[in-house]
Protein backbone atom coordinates (compact mmCIF):
# COMPACT_ATOMS: atom_id res chain seq x y z
CA UNK A 1 0.00 0.00 0.00
CA UNK A 2 1.21 3.52 -0.80
CA UNK A 3 1.78 6.07 1.91
CA UNK A 4 0.87 9.74 1.56
CA UNK A 5 4.40 10.88 0.54
CA UNK A 6 4.55 8.36 -2.28
CA UNK A 7 1.22 9.58 -3.66
CA UNK A 8 2.32 13.24 -3.53
CA UNK A 9 5.64 12.39 -5.23
CA UNK A 10 3.86 10.38 -7.94
CA UNK A 11 1.51 13.29 -8.60
CA UNK A 12 4.35 15.75 -9.21
CA UNK A 13 6.57 13.26 -11.03
CA UNK A 14 4.39 13.50 -14.12
CA UNK A 15 5.16 17.22 -14.54
CA UNK A 16 8.43 18.60 -15.89
CA UNK A 17 10.57 20.38 -13.34
CA UNK A 18 13.02 23.23 -13.82
CA UNK A 19 15.80 20.65 -13.80
CA UNK A 20 14.06 18.74 -16.62
CA UNK A 21 13.94 21.89 -18.76
CA UNK A 22 17.59 22.67 -17.99
CA UNK A 23 18.48 19.16 -19.08
CA UNK A 24 16.45 19.50 -22.30
CA UNK A 25 18.08 22.84 -23.15
CA UNK A 26 21.52 21.36 -22.39
CA UNK A 27 20.98 18.16 -24.38
CA UNK A 28 19.20 19.83 -27.32
CA UNK A 29 21.25 23.03 -27.29
CA UNK A 30 22.34 22.75 -30.93
CA UNK A 31 18.90 22.12 -32.36
CA UNK A 32 17.21 24.73 -30.15
CA UNK A 33 19.84 27.33 -31.06
CA UNK A 34 19.48 26.45 -34.75
CA UNK A 35 15.72 26.89 -34.43
CA UNK A 36 16.34 30.31 -32.83
CA UNK A 37 18.78 31.27 -35.58
CA UNK A 38 16.52 30.16 -38.42
CA UNK A 39 13.64 32.16 -36.98
CA UNK A 40 15.45 35.34 -35.97
CA UNK A 41 17.97 35.38 -38.82
CA UNK A 42 20.64 36.87 -36.59
CA UNK A 43 23.17 35.27 -34.21
CA UNK A 44 22.77 37.91 -31.48
CA UNK A 45 18.97 37.73 -31.55
CA UNK A 46 19.16 33.93 -31.65
CA UNK A 47 21.23 33.89 -28.45
CA UNK A 48 18.80 36.25 -26.73
CA UNK A 49 15.87 34.12 -27.91
CA UNK A 50 17.56 30.92 -26.68
CA UNK A 51 18.34 32.33 -23.22
CA UNK A 52 14.87 33.85 -22.87
CA UNK A 53 13.42 30.49 -23.95
CA UNK A 54 15.29 28.69 -21.19
CA UNK A 55 14.17 31.26 -18.62
CA UNK A 56 10.55 31.06 -19.81
CA UNK A 57 10.51 27.28 -19.90
CA UNK A 58 11.87 27.04 -16.36
CA UNK A 59 9.42 29.65 -15.01
CA UNK A 60 6.32 28.55 -16.96
CA UNK A 61 3.19 26.82 -15.74
CA UNK A 62 3.44 23.14 -15.14
CA UNK A 63 3.83 21.02 -18.26
CA UNK A 64 3.60 17.25 -18.51
CA UNK A 65 7.05 15.70 -18.62
CA UNK A 66 6.27 14.00 -21.94
CA UNK A 67 5.47 17.38 -23.48
CA UNK A 68 8.50 19.24 -22.12
CA UNK A 69 10.70 18.90 -25.21
CA UNK A 70 7.90 20.19 -27.49
CA UNK A 71 7.12 22.94 -25.01
CA UNK A 72 10.76 24.07 -25.10
CA UNK A 73 10.60 24.37 -28.90
CA UNK A 74 7.31 26.26 -28.69
CA UNK A 75 8.80 28.72 -26.17
CA UNK A 76 11.69 29.37 -28.59
CA UNK A 77 9.18 30.09 -31.38
CA UNK A 78 7.14 32.42 -29.16
CA UNK A 79 10.27 34.35 -28.12
CA UNK A 80 11.38 34.63 -31.73
CA UNK A 81 7.95 36.02 -32.64
CA UNK A 82 8.30 38.67 -29.94
CA UNK A 83 11.88 39.48 -30.97
CA UNK A 84 11.35 39.76 -34.73
CA UNK A 85 7.60 40.53 -35.18
CA UNK A 86 7.47 39.10 -38.71
CA UNK A 87 3.94 40.29 -39.56
CA UNK A 88 3.92 40.87 -43.34
CA UNK A 89 2.40 44.36 -43.16
CA UNK A 90 5.18 45.55 -40.83
CA UNK A 91 7.91 43.93 -42.88
CA UNK A 92 10.05 45.96 -45.23
CA UNK A 93 12.04 44.70 -48.18
CA UNK A 94 15.21 44.97 -46.06
CA UNK A 95 13.87 42.74 -43.29
CA UNK A 96 15.44 39.53 -44.55
CA UNK A 97 18.56 38.27 -42.87
CA UNK A 98 21.66 39.48 -44.65
CA UNK A 99 23.85 36.82 -46.17
CA UNK A 100 27.21 37.99 -47.45
CA UNK A 101 29.22 36.00 -49.97
CA UNK A 102 32.04 35.54 -47.47
CA UNK A 103 29.72 34.51 -44.65
CA UNK A 104 30.96 31.33 -43.00
CA UNK A 105 27.41 29.98 -42.70
CA UNK A 106 26.75 30.33 -46.43
CA UNK A 107 29.97 28.51 -47.28
CA UNK A 108 29.60 25.67 -44.78
CA UNK A 109 25.81 25.22 -44.65
CA UNK A 110 24.15 26.55 -47.82
CA UNK A 111 20.78 25.09 -46.77
CA UNK A 112 20.83 27.29 -43.66
CA UNK A 113 21.95 30.29 -45.70
CA UNK A 114 19.01 29.73 -48.06
CA UNK A 115 16.53 29.84 -45.18
CA UNK A 116 18.23 32.87 -43.61
CA UNK A 117 17.95 34.69 -46.95
CA UNK A 118 14.14 34.62 -46.84
CA UNK A 119 11.99 37.56 -45.79
CA UNK A 120 11.13 37.30 -42.09
CA UNK A 121 7.47 36.29 -42.58
CA UNK A 122 8.34 33.68 -45.22
CA UNK A 123 11.14 32.37 -43.00
CA UNK A 124 8.82 31.98 -40.02
CA UNK A 125 6.19 30.23 -42.11
CA UNK A 126 8.77 27.86 -43.62
CA UNK A 127 10.35 26.97 -40.30
CA UNK A 128 7.07 26.61 -38.46
CA UNK A 129 5.05 24.77 -41.11
CA UNK A 130 7.68 22.70 -42.91
CA UNK A 131 10.39 22.09 -40.32
CA UNK A 132 8.32 22.17 -37.11
CA UNK A 133 5.14 20.71 -38.66
CA UNK A 134 2.72 23.36 -37.40
CA UNK A 135 -0.63 23.41 -39.18
CA UNK A 136 -1.55 26.35 -41.41
CA UNK A 137 -4.21 27.27 -38.88
CA UNK A 138 -1.71 27.33 -35.99
CA UNK A 139 0.78 29.34 -38.08
CA UNK A 140 -1.85 31.89 -39.03
CA UNK A 141 -2.90 32.34 -35.39
CA UNK A 142 0.65 32.67 -34.05
CA UNK A 143 1.70 34.99 -36.88
CA UNK A 144 -1.46 37.08 -36.77
CA UNK A 145 -2.21 36.55 -40.45
CA UNK A 146 -4.61 34.67 -42.68
CA UNK A 147 -4.22 31.08 -43.80
CA UNK A 148 -3.99 32.38 -47.37
CA UNK A 149 -0.96 34.50 -46.36
CA UNK A 150 0.63 31.43 -44.77
CA UNK A 151 0.07 29.30 -47.89
CA UNK A 152 1.46 32.00 -50.18
CA UNK A 153 4.49 32.55 -47.92
CA UNK A 154 5.26 28.81 -47.88
CA UNK A 155 5.15 28.64 -51.69
CA UNK A 156 7.44 31.70 -51.95
CA UNK A 157 9.83 30.20 -49.41
CA UNK A 158 9.98 26.86 -51.20
CA UNK A 159 10.59 28.60 -54.53
CA UNK A 160 13.39 30.74 -53.12
CA UNK A 161 15.00 27.85 -51.27
CA UNK A 162 14.84 25.76 -54.45
CA UNK A 163 16.50 28.59 -56.38
CA UNK A 164 19.16 29.03 -53.70
CA UNK A 165 19.83 25.29 -53.65
CA UNK A 166 20.39 25.32 -57.42
CA UNK A 167 22.66 28.36 -57.08
CA UNK A 168 24.77 26.75 -54.32
CA UNK A 169 24.91 23.43 -56.20
CA UNK A 170 26.12 25.17 -59.37
CA UNK A 171 28.63 27.19 -57.38
CA UNK A 172 29.97 24.08 -55.64
CA UNK A 173 30.29 22.17 -58.91
CA UNK A 174 32.03 25.16 -60.52
CA UNK A 175 29.55 25.31 -63.35
CA UNK A 176 27.70 28.21 -64.87
CA UNK A 177 24.83 29.42 -62.75
CA UNK A 178 21.55 29.18 -64.68
CA UNK A 179 20.17 32.52 -65.83
CA UNK A 180 16.81 31.80 -64.20
CA UNK A 181 17.00 29.79 -61.02
CA UNK A 182 13.44 30.49 -59.91
CA UNK A 183 11.10 27.54 -59.71
CA UNK A 184 8.67 27.27 -62.64
CA UNK A 185 5.08 28.19 -61.74
CA UNK A 186 3.92 24.69 -62.70
CA UNK A 187 6.47 23.27 -60.28
CA UNK A 188 5.36 25.66 -57.54
CA UNK A 189 1.83 24.34 -57.98
CA UNK A 190 3.17 20.83 -57.39
CA UNK A 191 5.12 22.06 -54.38
CA UNK A 192 2.01 23.77 -53.10
CA UNK A 193 -0.02 20.58 -53.51
CA UNK A 194 2.66 18.56 -51.75
CA UNK A 195 2.92 20.83 -48.70
CA UNK A 196 -0.65 22.15 -48.50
Amino acid sequence: MWNRNQIVNAKYAEYATSADFCQIFDKDMSSLYLLSLLLTGDHKKAEECFVAGLENAVDRNRVFKDWARGWARRVIIQNALRTVDPHPKKESILNSASIEANDKTAAERPEIAAVLGLQAFDRFVFVMSVLEDYSDHDCSILLGSTRRDVLAARVRALQKIGSAAEFFRAQKENREIPARTAVDHRESGMLYARFA
